[in-house]
């Protein structure tokens, strides 16, 4: 009964249910990629190569009496191809469905950084440190003795640092 109980807590959290809805999205945003390459896209491509179904392009890899005219023939005939053609289709649906995807993350960059303050740059910030006058190296402000070369470090009322060895 306790892995049915964290089973149930697992699927009903947010960024389970996030998830699934995005791979659903994904599915469809897919699908509709598919469409526009192959439906879209290609016909011109197509178009431009002289009438040439660019899907149905591929090289044998073994010899047949008669060459298959299609991809579909080929794969029908249990011939050895490579199906470059197709190949370019798919890596064409991948490209586009990369490109949407950056547009997607960069645009919700910009949204998120919109939202957040830009951190307030102090102008003449307090000093927190100050010289030594003999060894001159950096000390905190409130030091009364130089951590490098032990000197007492002293203020006086004009705000001359002065040193006592």
């Amino acid at each position: 009964m306790k892995i049915i109980k964290e089973f149930r807590e697992f699927a009903v959290r947010g960024n389970v249910l996030d998830l699934a809805v995005g791979v659903i999205i994904g599915g469809a945003f897919g699908k509709i990629v598919t469409s526009l390459v192959n439906d879209i896209i290609m016909p011109p491509i197509s178009k431009l190569m002289g009438n040439v179904n660019l899907v149905d392009q591929f090289f044998l890899l073994s010899h047949v009496d008669e060459r298959p005219k299609t991809l579909l023939d080929a794969q029908k005939a249990s011939v050895s191809v490579i199906a470059y053609g197709n190949f370019i289709n798919v890596v064409l649906d991948f490209t586009i469905v990369a490109f949407c995807i950056f547009m997607i993350v960069k645009g919700a960059n910009t949204l998120r950084r919109i939202g957040t303050k830009e951190p307030e740059v102090v102008v003449n910030p307090e000093p927190t440190d100050k010289d030594c006058p003999y060894c001159l190296t950096k000390v905190p402000i409130k030091a009364t003795r130089c951590g490098h070369c032990t000197s007492h470090l002293t203020d006086t009322p004009d705000g001359v640092q002065e040193g006592l060895a």
